[in-house]
């Protein structure tokens, strides 16, 4: 039997290479990724897919890698020289790295870099596609040089399950939009079922790009395109916690750290360590260090600011501009305020082992990270893993991801260097009482959540997701299901037909008068139609003076305004309803104001209801105005007994009497048909569904909650649906059939193929 597997990708792989005296060396690495997911990719048959690092320099090289990698379930994907830099240099870190990290004037926009972007992307894809992949199987895609993998992935399996984790900021939609292929990065990473990022502003980020870049509905945290249901949620990555702990607490380390605070004897050390990036806030760092010293001279001699910074793009003209002002800026302060006996700061342009770091988050009396934007940084969750027996306070810039969950840390704006300043000071004077108080509730925060429990938290919500999307294809109308509802319909000898019309019939348009009937969508109505089996009701919020001047001539029955107006079964128009309308005054009055104040909303007056409209309203605001207007009506509607319905970029308040449901009811009671069809798209088609008798077809336009039986995708889907019962009916009747008929379903054929 087949057991599933986990297959990681992500652009480098969890061990380094390196070619030492003419031999290839394979050196593990040890971050947080790595450690994490470790006990995933290194178990039963699963496997993890990156670059390793080195360009082989022939075949035989290639070879060596490739079966050297094996051992530990690593797969590699080679890149060339020209790919290296034109998808990682170039797109990855010169156009992504910065717009994410709100540093859009750094972004450099070179269709070759992207064309290569999409290259390597595609490259990765095919080295999945040659690890024989199962639908069984999971894929776990990571970061954002690989955006555009899960669309392809996707399309080589349908239905496997696909995760996507972000492990640097989402910027707002805004800054986003200013990429030029913005939309195939987002479809790109629509080929996912779960998309998690660190923290619940960028994963609101995302869904807003999605909304206003690409125009899909969000509902809540979930996406519903390409026929599945896709949620974005949050993960905050942790550490590996007992790693750091029982490091910081082994004989060796501690002896470190004893010796280090022996060097700097009665000298508080404040530690930052950071990759050299201009996202890290290091000149802000040092701008408030040198104003701790301007500000508390009596601090010289006493304090030493320990600074690592790890070399990393140093080649790239932003970075060496950056290291160059960070040598100047260490250097001024260390001539201006140090002497013979006291350096303000110890600076380390390098990379240090892990032993080297734990010893001196055991011996530093503060952690300073002045992160200007960090998707998480997971140096200050190291920093209090290795503080459980010794005391030390963390300072953390609000704009990193660990600042949503360290909330006992003091949090400063990295910009603002008079509060960073007063941070340090605090965190120098602070009791160590409070410091112990404080250590503690980030060390239970950090234990908990740390990144094995991330891990199973995410494969946990991903397998979740699976199962419901099963069940919504359960309900979704497929071949088979369209084939049990043609039997239904071809048994039946007296039938119904209730088609809403705006977002079923006829797709939304931003001027509700240009959605009128199509000459395709009347060939379709007219031939199921001309069946004498088969009766069409066109159900709508209409006003039945607009649905008259569409189909008076044809043969099918109208309900317009939700049920107020009939034209069943004479033929000629008739309200059922004498019911009051004083209601409309105040409302309208509310109705008016918002609309004032809203540009691109307007008011539709019907005989018993009103509609207030914001589809040609500026995307968001739209929204929130119709959240403030049904707050604004709630009053009204309890005191006159009316209903609010809130549609697709609609608010509409009703007399509560008047309904689909009712109207439909009414007829099905009187025309006693054998099998009935209903079909819409919104709230008012819910009490249709509600209202019919249990044996009756219902479907949803959407896939929303509703009491419908099945649904559709899109209103196109709808339509193509209705046209295959009308086209099927003549199918059957081909011999008999008259030479229009066939040519109507020949062509029917031939769009549906196509």
């Amino acid at each position: 039997m087949y057991k599933k597997r986990t297959i990681i990708v992500s652009n480098r792989l969890p061990i380094r290479i390196e070619r030492k005296d003419n031999e290839l060396q394979f050196i593990p690495s040890e971050g947080g990724l790595a450690t994490g997911l470790g006990s995933v990719y290194k178990s039963d048959e699963n496997i993890w897919i990156g670059w390793p690092g080195i360009i082989p320099l022939n075949t035989q090289e290639e070879e060596i890698i490739t079966q050297g990698l094996a051992e530990h379930n690593l797969i590699p994907v080679f890149l060339t020289e020209e790919e290296l830099k034109g998808y990682y240099e170039g797109f990855s870190n010169e156009v992504l790295w910065p717009v994410f990290h709100y540093r859009p004037s750094y972004a450099v926009y070179r269709t070759p870099d992207w064309e290569m972007y999409q290259q390597v992307n595609a490259k990765f894809s095919q080295v999945v596609d040659q690890q024989n992949v199962q639908e069984k199987d999971e894929v776990w895609i990571h970061d954002y040089q690989l955006m555009l993998l899960p669309q392809l992935v996707r399309k080589s399996y349908p239905t496997i399950a696909i995760g996507f984790f972000q492990h640097i900021p989402f910027p707002n939609d805004e800054v986003f939009r200013s990429i030029p292929w913005r939309n195939e990065l987002l479809n790109g990473l629509l080929g996912a079922d779960l998309i998690g990022f660190h923290t619940f502003n960028d994963t609101q980020h995302f869904l807003n790009s999605c909304a206003h870049i690409l125009g899909l509905n969000v509902q809540n945290n979930c996406l519903h395109t390409d026929g599945r249901s896709i949620f974005t949620e949050v993960y905050p990555m942790g550490i590996d916690f007992d790693k750091f702990s029982q490091l910081a607490n082994s004989e060796p380390i501690q002896t470190r750290a004893h010796s280090i605070k022996d060097y700097y004897k009665d000298q508080k050390i404040i530690l930052s360590i950071d990759r050299l990036d201009y996202s890290k806030g290091i000149i802000e760092r040092l701008l408030a260090y040198e104003n701790l010293l301007v500000k508390y001279p009596e601090l010289k001699g006493q304090v030493v600011l320990y600074m690592i910074v790890v070399p990393s793009r140093d080649h790239v003209a932003q970075y060496k501009q950056l290291l160059d002002e960070i040598d100047r800026t260490v250097g001024h302060i260390n001539a201006v305020f140090g002497n013979n006996e006291w350096t303000p700061i110890a600076y380390f342009y390098n990379s240090f082992p892990l032993e080297e770091l734990s010893a001196l988050y055991v011996s530093a009396d503060i952690c300073l990270i002045t992160s200007l934007r960090d998707g998480m940084n997971l140096v200050c969750k190291e920093y209090i893993a290795s503080k459980e027996n010794t005391d030390g306070v963390l300072i953390l810039s609000e704009l990193a991801g660990a600042a949503k969950e360290l909330t006992q840390a003091i949090h400063i704006n990295p910009n603002a260097t008079d509060q960073v300043t007063e941070a340090i000071y605090k965190a120098l004077k602070m009791p160590v009482a409070e410091q112990r108080m404080r250590l503690n509730d980030s060390i239970e925060i950090v234990k908990k959540f740390n990144v094995r429990h991330w891990v199973r938290l995410f494969f946990s919500r991903l397998r979740e997701i699976k199962l419901f999307q099963q069940n919504e294809m359960a309900r979704r109308i497929n071949e088979q299901t369209k084939l049990a509802i043609l039997d239904q319909y071809n048994r039946a000898t007296r039938r119904l037909f209730f088609l809403d019309y705006d977002g079923t019939l006829i797709g939304f348009q931003n001027d509700a008068a240009a959605a009128i009937p199509t000459e395709s969508l009347y060939d379709t109505l007219n031939l199921l139609q001309e069946n004498d089996a088969s009766q069409v009701v066109i159900i709508s919020g209409r006003p039945h003076e607009t649905l008259d001047s569409w189909f008076s001539d044809r043969q099918y029955y109208l309900v317009a305004e939700h049920g107020a107006w009939s034209n069943y079964p004479t033929h000629k128009w008739q309200s059922g309803a004498i019911l009051s309308t004083r209601w409309k005054i105040p409302v309208k009055h509310i109705m008016t104001k918002f609309a004032n104040n809203t540009a691109g909303c307007v008011i539709e007056e019907k005989s018993y209801s009103l509609a207030w409209h914001y589809r040609k309203a500026q995307p968001g605001l739209g929204q929130l105005r119709a959240l403030e207007l049904v707050e604004s009506l709630r009053y009204l509607v309890q005191q006159h007994g009316l209903q609010l319905l809130m549609g697709d970029k609609v608010i509409e308040v009703k007399n509560s009497e008047l309904n689909k449901g009712k109207a439909a009811m009414e007829i099905v009671n009187s025309y006693n048909p054998d099998f009935i069809f209903a079909i819409g798209d919104d709230a008012t088609d819910e009490d249709m569904f509600l209202e019919l008798p249990a044996d009756a077809i219902t479907i949803k336009v959407g896939n929303k909650k509703s009491a419908a039986q099945f649904y559709v995708d899109t209103q196109q889907e709808a339509v193509q649906l209705i046209e295959y019962f009308a086209y099927n009916r003549v199918k059957q009747q081909q011999i008999n059939g008259t030479d229009s008929e066939i040519k109507k379903i020949e062509t029917y054929d031939q769009n549906t193929e196509a």
